[in-house]
């Protein structure tokens, strides 16, 4: 069966008009576009079309990223921990740089027409946020956004703590998404550290209840055998909320046992 499609202007007049049949046959919006052009039409339906082939474009670019990034997916990324914590409550464990990282994925990215970048987003005083962006080359995107104090830590001057900042969230962010993890040099690859991290609600969720609680973020890491709250495997984060919620309720008990 048939169906008709017409495009009238603001006269009355048909501008272009198609049959969309059973094998398919319908006109793209720049199709209808370019018809609209050659019958003059006014500026209001070729400002109307305009808009519509915008939203044409968009719905095809993120329908390109999607189809891109999944493809990407089930690729086979090795990421190894190579650079060892010197001092502090997690020395003598290993993470992977931000240039182990990027080196790993982003053969398989380029394979699949994406590419990473990322933004400063905030840049306070007190506080650095930094955006990962994966794009694909058509336009679709996926944004993942993380931030925290400069990194005051050690003997860094003030420019120094902020730039450890940024590279951490850098690598944090590209981790989290592209859905990697490290694989560490004392296990085959399937120990709890292959784990999809915890989210960026579930990430903001915690660190709340740390701040709540008035928590320690490192000594919370190294009791978790993490390097960095973000990198929680997502199957643990229940349990620590759990704990978390304890220790928040056991503080509030205290509060008003004083108060008594």
């Amino acid at each position: 069966m048939n169906t008709q499609a017409e495009i009238i202007d603001a006269g009355g007049r048909e501008l272009a008009a198609h049959r969309e049949t059973a094998s398919g046959g319908a006109l793209t919006p720049m199709e209808m576009l370019s018809r609209a052009v050659e019958a003059g039409a006014q500026l209001e339906t070729i400002e109307r079309l305009m808009a519509l082939q915008e939203r044409y474009e968009d719905g095809q670019a993120r329908k390109a990223f999607n189809e891109a990034f999944a493809a990407f997916k089930p690729e086979v990324i090795r990421v190894s921990r190579n650079k060892k914590v010197t001092d502090g409550p997690l020395k003598g464990k290993s993470y992977a740089e931000l240039t182990s990282f990027v080196e790993a994925a982003t053969p398989a990215l380029s394979k699949h027409g994406l590419s990473a970048s990322w933004d400063i987003t905030k840049d306070d005083k007190d506080w650095i946020e930094v955006t990962c962006i994966i794009e694909h080359e058509l336009g679709g995107s996926k944004r993942v956004s993380l931030g925290g104090p400069p990194d005051s830590g050690g003997a860094k001057n003030a420019l120094q703590a902020r730039i450890s900042t940024v590279t951490y969230l850098e690598r944090a962010t590209f981790k989290a998404a592209c859905g990697l993890a490290e694989r560490g040099d004392d296990d085959d690859g399937q120990a709890a550290g292959q784990e999809t991290p915890i989210s960026d609600e579930q990430f903001a969720e915690l660190r709340d209840l740390i701040d709540e609680t008035g928590a320690d973020v490192r000594r919370a890491c190294a009791h978790l055998n993490i390097n960095a709250l973000a990198e929680l495997p997502v199957s643990r984060f229940e349990a620590a909320k759990k704990s978390l919620l304890a220790k928040k309720a056991m503080a509030a008990a205290n509060t008003e046992g004083g108060e008594a």
